[in-house]
């Protein structure tokens, strides 16, 4: 190959790698808060992991002051205060979600939907006034703007190898929390009446889940939904065991969001959407397909 040749495939294997990298982290963190709250319904953008992860993020490119994107690309699209932020951004979140989605000790499903909405919602305005403060500066005001809806385009080894080790570090928990999981979908009580010590399988879940959403949304930005439709496939496909769940979501999240990249490159070309936006358009339906699916269940929750 010619040097410029090499230099554009070696672009396009970067994207296609950070792309299925991305996948597989929000795909498998949303089977692991779905394990841990119990419902199929919990995702990492549902419940605000991500807003929480981009809030920390668009604070950390504030922080750089008017050198915006340049300070960033000179240590790297993400370097190690946007990646820091953006882990403190989702564990807050998940944390606050976790604490007030709880009713009488037991979690509350229309509660934590609830919270998890109205967190979005609070975090949406904080980040919508963060980028009307940075309107004076273009770069800046771009950058937030990137990191709302998520980009693919631009990537390098630094983002390879944040998403890439977070995933390897959040996979490790599977053998210690993946027969547990099983156990607490017959609820807490009886898996604690096995055996199931549920403060450590809860910690080394939500802590996983969280890793992997957080360094995916500092590597790319904020891409909805993939936590949400990719287990939910997934579970219809090869039952409800999180054995299997788990470590299909990791090749079934990489393989979707690659899919969706590759269909609107193919149907749109240089037209294409950002991938934030697409998967809001098509994960926002699957959602309310859900919700109305689930009505008779949330009777009863």
């Amino acid at each position: 190959l010619e040097p410029t040749q090499a230099w554009i495939v070696g672009l396009r294997w970067t994207r296609t790698l950070v792309t299925a990298l991305v996948g597989a982290s929000l795909a498998y963190a949303g089977a692991l808060l779905q394990g841990v709250f119990r419902n199929d319904l919990a995702a990492p953008s549902i419940l605000g992991t991500t807003a929480g992860a981009s809030l920390g993020a668009s604070i950390a490119i504030l922080a750089a002051g008017g050198q915006g994107l340049e300070i960033l690309n000179r240590l790297g699209p993400a370097p190690v205060l946007v990646q820091v932020c953006a882990f403190l951004g989702a564990a807050g979140v998940t944390w606050l979600v976790a604490i007030l989605g709880r009713v009488g000790g037991r979690f509350s499903i229309p509660t934590l939907l609830l919270v998890g909405i109205a967190i979005n919602a609070v975090v949406g305005g904080i980040l919508a006034a963060l980028q009307s403060f940075a309107l004076a500066d273009f770069e800046v005001a771009r950058a937030l703007f990137a990191w709302g809806f998520g980009h693919l385009d631009d990537k390098g080894t630094s983002e390879i190898a944040m998403v890439g080790a977070a995933l390897v570090v959040g996979a490790c928990v599977i053998p210690f929390v993946a027969r547990e999981l099983d156990m607490l979908e017959a609820g807490e009580e009886d898996a604690a009446a096995l055996g199931v010590n549920l403060v450590r399988v809860k910690a080394l879940a939500l802590l996983a889940a969280t890793l992997c959403a957080a360094a995916s949304v500092a590597a790319v930005g904020q891409i909805a939904f993939v936590g949400l439709v990719v287990p939910h496939i997934l579970r219809l496909l090869a039952g409800r065991s999180y054995r299997k769940l788990l470590p299909l979501c990791l090749l079934g999240g990489a393989a979707f969001l690659l899919s969706i990249d590759a269909s609107q490159r193919a149907l749109l070309g240089d037209m294409r959407l950002r991938p934030g936006v697409t998967l809001s358009l098509v994960g926002g339906p699957f959602f309310l397909f859900l919700l109305v699916k689930s009505r008779k269940r949330m009777t009863s929750w």
